[in-house]
């Protein structure tokens, strides 16, 4: 089936641009968000319906940064900025089924001027079994003009100090 167990990747382990790409391990992450699977969220094939990836991402991402000391609803209502998807990649790599425990892990692996990038991961609950990953880029935008600001430094402090290392 496509996408059951290979992704948006070739046959040679590359990513879409032809660059070598290194799979996410769970020992690259520090945040996990435990979920048991659905019913609801299952496809007629009886296994999760690809766009519950995306929730199940942006749920990881937003607890993610809570986890990094980030008051998001308060910095944007003190800010008027708030972030935007622009990016929403998942990556299927093997099947999930109804009743699975599963956690959901989150990790940022790039700040820019006015993004960051990050990269959620499904794992079976405590094993290092890579179920699907992904990519979630956010634009940070003023709400008035809609258009970019820079990510506060104070938000790249915490993410650097919740990773252990400098963006």
């Amino acid at each position: 089936m496509p996408g059951r167990n290979g992704g948006g990747e070739d046959g040679a382990g590359l990513s879409m641009d032809g660059a070598a790409k290194a799979l996410p391990s769970r020992a690259d992450f520090r945040f996990f968000r435990p979920h048991t699977v659905r019913y609801v969220e299952l496809d007629t094939q009886g296994i999760v319906f690809n766009a519950h990836y995306l929730t199940w991402y942006d749920e990881a991402v937003s607890d993610y940064l809570r986890a990094a000391g980030w008051d998001y609803q308060g910095e944007v209502k003190a800010s008027g900025a708030d972030f935007h998807v622009v990016r929403g990649l998942v990556e299927y790599r093997v099947a999930i089924g109804r009743a699975q425990r599963i956690e959901v892990a989150a990790r940022a692996t790039r700040i820019g001027r006015s993004s960051i990038t990050f990269v959620p991961a499904v794992f079976p609950a405590a094993e290092d079994t890579l179920l699907a990953t992904g990519e979630i880029v956010w634009v940070l935008t003023d709400q008035a003009s809609r258009r970019p600001v820079p990510v506060p430094d104070r938000l790249r402090a915490l993410l650097a100090a919740h990773e252990g290392r400098a963006f």
